[in-house]
């Protein structure tokens, strides 16, 4: 298990700056946002080969929506996740962060005949079908990530993650799991860890406030025993709020956190 922190959380005035600094901390990734990252691959793949920090993932990006009513929206989103696959692949990062629905659904409920979640994912399994060839062509992995009851009505626990990414039955469709959004939904973190195994492929570290692991409730000294279980070897990236000073809260938390790696 390799801890790695999203780029936006580290101070520093270019991204050789972030790398010195998260190298420093005890890092060994860094987690971009896609958001125009195809003009910036050149300079992430040139410095991180010079640097012990290599990129671990991409965390979306894209525009549209891949569970949009409008066709229009959804071939947008599509074809956005397959440039992030190419660019993603090309940086060596392990693939490409993937939310299909934020908030309530988009497309209709057409009961008796299905319901808006089952019109939902079969949308989605047959998308990430099509998809799933390019991402292996790209050398990258599709990464769903449930989020909570907040923020979505679809993918909400690691089951249902799991659920899609059966059917769709490709190694470069895979999951993500979240600390922050496992303290919310899952019964039992660890066991529901164990239970998704080979299908997690990236982690996302927050404590159950949304701050830094330590800053919470959330067992974490459990949930990596079950990591280490199913035999998880990838990066495990910060995505939260940092309370203080990062020079100081980032090296600290990398600390707490390898006592249980």
């Amino acid at each position: 298990m390799k801890l790695a922190c999203q780029e936006n959380l580290v101070p520093g005035k270019s991204l050789e700056e972030k790398l010195y600094r998260l190298e420093k901390y005890g890092y060994a990734g860094i987690e971009f946002w896609g958001g125009n990252i195809k003009s910036r691959a050149e300079e992430i793949r040139r410095l991180c080969e010079q640097s012990k920090v290599k990129p671990s993932t991409i965390c979306a990006g894209f525009r549209g929506s891949p569970l949009d009513a409008d066709k229009g929206q959804r071939d947008l989103a599509m074809a956005d996740i397959k440039e992030l696959l190419e660019v993603a692949g090309y940086i060596g990062a392990i693939g490409v962060i993937v939310v299909p629905i934020f908030g309530q659904p988009k497309v209709p409920d057409l009961s008796p005949w299905k319901t808006a979640r089952e019109i939902e994912f079969e949308l989605l399994v047959k998308l990430l079908k099509d998809i799933a060839p390019h991402a292996e062509r790209a050398n990258s992995i599709l990464l769903i990530e449930p989020l909570n009851r907040y923020e979505t009505h679809f993918l909400r626990t690691l089951e249902d993650a799991v659920s899609v990414v059966k059917e769709v039955a490709s190694p470069s469709v895979q999951i993500m799991a979240d600390f922050f959004h496992m303290s919310i939904e899952e019964v039992n973190i660890a066991k529901s860890i164990e239970a998704a195994g080979p299908y997690i492929q990236h982690i996302h570290l927050a404590d159950s406030t949304r701050l830094l692991p330590g800053y919470g409730h959330t067992d974490f000294e459990a949930g990596f025993t079950a990591l280490k279980k199913i035999g998880f070897r990838n990066y495990m990236a910060l995505e939260c709020g940092v309370p203080g000073d990062p020079d100081l809260e980032l090296p600290k938390c990398a600390e707490y956190l390898r006592k249980f790696i």
